[in-house]
């Protein structure tokens, strides 16, 4: 795993979209296509921002899932991940090879579970946009993570830091208000991309980086799992990165 510093959020964004980029344009040199994973949230603002803009990209020879959705929140949610990548992205650049998203409204949320496996077993990661949670969650794997389920994606219980993180960040009017479930993509899946790029913006995040990118690895801190990754690259701000040794 790989740390860079960068100086604000702006420019973290930036060159997270811009290496992620070119990693595309690699994947679809070597093999002809590329699949991808986009994550969420306000910390990925810039980082989508800067794949729009990403000039020379063929996307109609990418496909893109995605890490996690709310079970039971509708598509028209304001925090419905849906929502938020079909807005900011999907809308914004030519058509894909392939949009898979997770559909939170499937009863019983495990079919819908099965449908994502069967789709991301067929279709191996070459780069995967990833975040670090205020409680140090990756995607929606709360601690303590489960770092030996071997299913692609996974129904999780959300644990309090993880929902109020999603209050503050302005996605629902009040804590109540925050799904207690979510179907997210497991540990074990998220590590098996090809390549990883992790861009964690904002100051509140500080804790959760020092912990997960110079601590030891532990379930009790999810993303530390990315130091064993084989080609992981970080990207924080002088905010995040404030604590880290």
């Amino acid at each position: 795993m790989k740390i860079e510093k960068l100086e604000n959020h702006q420019d973290l964004g930036k060159r997270a979209g811009q290496i992620g980029a070119e990693a595309i344009r690699q994947a679809i040199r070597k093999q002809g296509y590329a699949n991808i994973i986009l994550a969420t949230g306000q910390s990925q603002f810039e980082t989508i921002q800067e794949l729009v803009r990403a000039e020379d990209l063929d996307w109609s020879k990418v496909r893109m899932f995605h890490l996690d959705e709310y079970i039971g929140l509708p598509v028209t949610h304001l925090a419905s991940f849906r929502k938020y990548l079909t807005e900011r992205f999907v809308n914004h650049v030519p058509a894909l090879a392939e949009v898979v998203l997770i559909d939170g409204e499937v009863v019983p949320a495990e079919e819908e579970c099965q449908r994502l496996a069967r789709k991301i077993m067929d279709n191996p990661i070459d780069v995967a946009f990833v975040g670090i949670g205020e409680n140090g969650h990756l995607a929606f794997n709360d601690p303590p993570a489960d770092f030996e389920e071997t299913a692609p994606y996974i129904v999780v219980n959300l644990d309090k830091q993880c929902r109020q993180q999603q209050l503050g960040e302005g996605w629902f009017p009040s804590l109540e208000d925050v799904p207690l479930q979510a179907i997210s993509m497991s540990i074990r899946q998220i590590m098996k991309s090809k390549k990883i790029i992790c861009a964690v913006p904002d100051s509140r995040k500080a804790q959760a980086v020092k912990d997960c990118l110079s601590g030891e690895v532990s379930n009790m801190h999810p993303a530390s799992i990315l130091q064993q990754h084989p080609d992981c690259t970080c990207f924080v701000d002088s905010g995040s990165g404030a604590l880290l040794p």
